[in-house]
């Protein structure tokens, strides 16, 4: 600890000195240096493929992506294996990262869906909804991807290369307009 000058002997530049500001740079210096330490044996450990499952306590995975959206407006959308309000960690099912983009026609797709084959990918569309599983011994994945507007289930086709996930659907035809009525 910064021992105090008495009054006297007191440098009138010197405000820091009296306060003890040096010891809490010095702790400071030294919270960064463990902090270090820890960050770089937890990027070790993970390339020498020793991390925790979630049941042991880890690994704890969220992101987000944000897109503009053909209306203007930023779309956020969240992934991993927290849930909002952190805290609550699905240890069964990591949600992958998905991007769904509307054209004129139809709806694409993108999941990523890493360390996995192809056929460990099940797939369950509806007029509204994309549902993407995964349940393997070493990875599990689940996604209900809302769509953006109704499609054709039947015209659903899906790739995967690299750990990515395409889903192309066309959107469903319009139904018929109704006959107005005139009232007698």
């Amino acid at each position: 600890m910064v021992r105090r000058k008495d009054r006297k002997d007191k440098d009138p530049f010197d405000w820091f000195g009296e306060w003890g500001f040096e010891d809490i740079f010095e702790e400071f210096e030294e919270r960064f240096r463990r902090m270090q330490q820890y960050m770089n044996r937890l990027i070790r450990d993970a390339m020498e493929g020793r991390m925790p499952t979630p049941e042991e306590g880890g690994p704890y995975i969220y992101g987000w992506s944000v897109r503009i959206g053909p209306d203007g407006k930023p779309h956020v959308t969240e992934f991993g294996n927290v849930k909002p309000g952190f805290g609550k960690i699905s240890e069964e099912y990591r949600e992958p990262l998905v991007d769904v983009m509307e054209t004129d026609d139809k709806v694409s797709v993108t999941a990523e869906v890493p360390g996995v084959k192809k056929e460990d990918i099940d797939l369950e569309v509806t007029e509204n909804t994309l549902t993407i599983k995964v349940d393997t011994k070493d990875r599990k994945y689940y996604k209900e991807v809302e769509l953006p507007c109704e499609v054709d289930p039947n015209s659903a086709k899906a790739t995967y290369q690299n750990g990515v996930l395409d889903v192309e659907l066309k959107k469903a035809k319009p139904k018929k307009a109704g006959k107005k009525i005139k009232i007698e």
